[in-house]
């Protein structure tokens, strides 16, 4: 999560330019000393228009909704219909070193928190867009979230406790769901083994390397605790026969927190299309060997993930 690749985003789009929509600026919730904003990008589509509700990575310590390495992509999103909404967070984890000098267990509960917080704001974000969707053009029935690494965690996290009737679910109205989840590099956060579902979730579209070494691909536990990445929810999403998505690439590393944004629009587009817009039953998994990418290590323990993420 820490070394998510956005530098890199925005140098290969540095040579196209780029005009977003036209941009506004709210505060949707005070929250303690936190005053969160959000930035609404709105196309140029028709009356009522699909949202993208994005959350920025950056290992629940650092970011910002407004990074240049994501503009190009809201631009993208922007040209193909859909109104783009990025949010601030709280950031549960900033105070990195007392974070990182705590017991396990302190981590653990350090951890769980700066998740939930994270999925209380965009609930917090996701009320605020539906109680001015009417004034905004936006279609209140196609809202998708979309997130990149710690913000991957968050919309797979937030789909995940909307599905089971969470507390902080109550944020949003009675009956709400999301109409997709879009996943750089995400996992779902347990403490109590691997997530269970009461409900069937939203289509997900779920980016991964194997050689993530920030946020698990498959799996990472201790005793009941930990993360569920990408693999294990396709393979789970499949067992179900719930609509998803894994493109699924060897060897790749947490760049793939960032590269899809330039990479595979054309897979958010169908993804888009067909598993959101259709709401079309399908299931695939996308298998990719770049002859570019080296061999690397794709077997991690909790301790690599902590120190990847957290060591300085």
């Amino acid at each position: 999560m820490k070394k998510y690749i956005l530098l890199t985003v925005a140098l290969l789009l540095s040579l196209s330019g780029f005009a977003l929509g036209q941009k506004q600026t709210y505060l949707y919730a005070v929250k303690g000393t936190d005053s969160l904003y959000l930035d609404h990008y709105v196309s140029s589509g028709e009356a009522m228009r699909p949202c993208m509700i994005f959350v920025f990575g950056g290992g629940f310590v650092r970011g910002e909704r407004d990074n240049e390495g994501y503009l190009p992509y809201f631009e993208y999103l922007n040209d193909n219909g859909y109104d783009v909404v990025s949010i601030d967070y709280r950031l549960g984890l900033k105070d990195l070193s007392a974070f990182a000098a705590g017991s396990m267990r302190d981590m653990i509960g350090k951890l769980n928190n700066a998740v939930n917080i994270a999925v209380e704001d965009l609930f917090s974000a996701t009320a605020f867009v539906l109680d001015n969707a009417r004034e905004w053009g936006i279609d209140r029935d196609m809202i998708v979230t979309c997130g990149s690494s710690a913000g991957a965690i968050t919309v797979l996290q937030a789909e995940h406790a909307l599905c089971n009737r969470k507390r902080e679910a109550t944020l949003l109205p009675e009956g709400f769901r999301y109409a997709g989840v879009v996943s750089f590099a995400g996992a779902i956060f347990s403490l109590d083994g691997a997530p269970k579902w009461r409900e069937k979730p939203a289509p997900v579209l779920l980016f991964h390397g194997s050689a993530d070494r920030q946020v698990p691909y498959d799996k990472a536990t201790m005793l009941g605790v930990g993360f569920f990445g990408s693999k294990y929810l396709a393979e789970m999403f499949e067992d179900e026969g719930w609509p998803y998505w894994f493109y699924d690439v060897e060897y790749q590393t947490h760049a793939m927190a960032g590269l899809p944004m330039v990479r595979n629009l054309d897979e958010i587009s169908t993804f888009l299309k067909y598993y959101v817009r259709e709401k079309r039953p399908l299931r695939n998994h996308t298998r990719l060997i770049d002859g570019d990418e080296p061999e690397r290590e794709t077997k991690f323990k909790v301790k690599d993930y902590i120190e990847a993420n957290y060591a300085r």
